[in-house]
């Protein structure tokens, strides 16, 4: 039994570093590449490079324009952010917390969002934002993010919400809380695990969205990392090992939040089903 658990351990520990190995060694191999020439990379590309190139990463620091991209794509991430959990937490404790008709009907077409593929939206996404002049406007870009991002939060602050024992909200009625009190200073902190979870998926979801920026940003200075990736892979599509430094100077600010956050992350999904 003793040797079934060990074999059992190690051919888990195996898959685990099987997995990470996928995931790393493209990484690094990215990041080394970005030090060489691209004849270098032609001629050697596996070995380490035999002069480390530092200005194909520094040149890109040192440009204006990223850090342009950087700044917008946190900021429509921040705003995303704010109004999906916003939204889907007043949504959510209403579909929790109260019985009513029709209640389960409004869930299921939130549920069914989930359903719903952002490409099948494009063209009259794209006429609704022109009709209100939200092209070349953040706006444009955060409140669509937002309404896609609904359905999924919804879900998980729902769930959360029921978890949460009736016998507390009478005890705060009782207290002479009404029903938006008990909602912003007492479910919410509550629910901060749950708050944590969402914010940081509607964060990554948005930093990693590609096709919305480049459907409303014409204009070079609203430009997200995502199209300020394809935009720099198109301008220098010979050097590839400059390009191979922008992406992953693209994919800092992201696995740096990701590494920060991926507690929250983990905590949040898992709170739900830890509670009694």
């Amino acid at each position: 039994m003793n040797a079934r658990r060990t074999v059992r351990g190690l051919s888990l520990h195996a898959v685990v570093w099987l997995i990470a190995a996928f995931v790393a060694v493209p990484l690094l191999y990215a990041v080394i590449s970005g030090f060489k020439s691209t004849a270098e990379l032609t001629n050697n590309p596996f070995g380490l490079p035999d002069q480390w190139k530092i200005g194909n990463y520094t040149g890109i620091l040192g440009d204006g324009m990223f850090w342009r991209q950087i700044a917008n794509s946190a900021g429509i991430a921040i705003g995303t952010t704010v109004c999906t959990v916003v939204a889907s937490a007043m949504a959510a404790f209403v579909l929790a917390r109260y019985a009513f008709r029709g209640r389960e009907l409004f869930y299921t077409l939130f549920t069914i969002g989930l359903m719903f593929p952002f490409a099948v939206a494009v063209l009259p996404l794209f006429l609704m934002l022109r009709t209100f002049g939200l092209l070349d406007n953040p706006l444009g870009v955060i409140l669509p993010q937002a309404a896609f991002g609904l359905p999924m939060t919804i879900v998980i602050l729902r769930g959360f919400f029921r978890t949460i024992p009736a016998e507390i909200e009478e005890a705060a009625t009782m207290d002479g809380c009404g029903k938006f009190r008990f909602f912003w200073q007492i479910l919410l902190p509550m629910a901060r695990p749950a708050l944590g979870t969402v914010s940081v998926l509607a964060v990554v979801a948005s930093w990693n969205n590609f096709f919305l920026p480049l459907l409303v940003f014409s204009d070079p200075t609203w430009q997200t990392i995502p199209v300020g990736v394809q935009q720099f892979q198109g301008q220098y599509s010979t050097d590839f090992a400059l390009v191979l430094a922008y992406i992953v100077l693209a994919m800092v600010p992201a696995l740096a939040f990701y590494a920060v956050a991926e507690r929250q992350l983990i905590g949040g999904l898992t709170a739900g089903a830890t509670k009694g």
